[in-house]
């Protein structure tokens, strides 16, 4: 078993710790004797449908944002599609995230135009608004998902979009309407930094196990001795004053 993960935009969309997330994958792979290949995917690179199992794309600067959006217009985004279609595992964090769905108007009323991947949009409500920002925690699949939002954006989510999942403490989507990220079949998108996957390890499994599944059905993952991923999430919930099972 070998899996391939494309980090999307290292040099343009890396804050916050998103490329623990890579490393995170990579370690939980090789901890289990799967063999994993981590390529960098910059401005002006493609690659075929089939190459990639896994797509990592981070947040960034709205300059940042604005120079990986321009990008994704062209041969890279229908590089990224491609893959989706053949059953590729993406998932994009904050102005990542952002940048899967239809647009992203900053709060200069530029208009930064997404992959449309996922039924949102989202726009800044200009820098005398309030930013979602602090640690957060969402109920996902019965579970709780725990990292860091620090955006100013809003993210609102089409009549077609699921959410990733319910906000126990935190903005999350546009800290409106209690919800978190939004999901379609292998899509993913979130505002959890911090960085997400390590102190999520159920998560990163999960995303694993879509990837290893694609590529041989049936298999199924090794458990880890994940006593120090729990007991960093276990920190982070305490600091929102949630005990794990409440």
């Amino acid at each position: 078993m070998k899996l391939k993960i494309g980090y999307l935009y290292p040099d343009l969309m890396n804050i916050y710790a998103d490329r623990g997330n890579v490393e995170c994958l990579r370690r939980r792979c090789e901890w289990r004797g799967i063999a994993v290949d981590v390529r960098a995917i910059t401005v002006g690179v493609t690659f075929a449908p089939d190459e990639l199992d896994i797509i990592l794309l981070g947040g960034g600067q709205d300059r940042q944002q604005r120079a990986a959006s321009e990008d994704l217009q062209a041969a890279t985004g229908d590089s990224v599609r491609g893959a989706v279609e053949a059953g590729a595992v993406l998932l994009g964090i904050c102005g990542g995230y952002q940048l899967l769905g239809s647009a992203y108007i900053d709060a200069d009323g530029t208009e930064l135009i997404g992959l449309g991947l996922l039924d949102l949009e989202t726009w800044h409500p200009g820098f005398a608004a309030a930013r979602c920002i602090g640690n957060i925690a969402v109920d996902w699949e019965g579970g709780i998902l725990v990292g860091f939002e620090n955006h100013g954006g809003r993210t609102y989510p089409g009549p077609t979009a699921a959410p990733l999942g319910r906000v126990l403490a935190g903005g999350g989507n546009n800290a409106e309407d209690g919800t978190e990220g939004s999901v379609l079949d292998r899509v993913f998108g979130t505002y959890l930094h911090g960085s997400l996957l390590p102190k999520n390890p159920h998560f990163a499994d999960h995303l694993l196990g879509l990837a290893v599944e694609r590529r041989e059905a049936g298999y199924e993952l090794e458990p880890l001795d994940d006593a120090a991923e729990w007991a960093a999430h276990r920190a982070a919930l305490a600091l929102l004053g949630i005990r794990q099972g409440e």
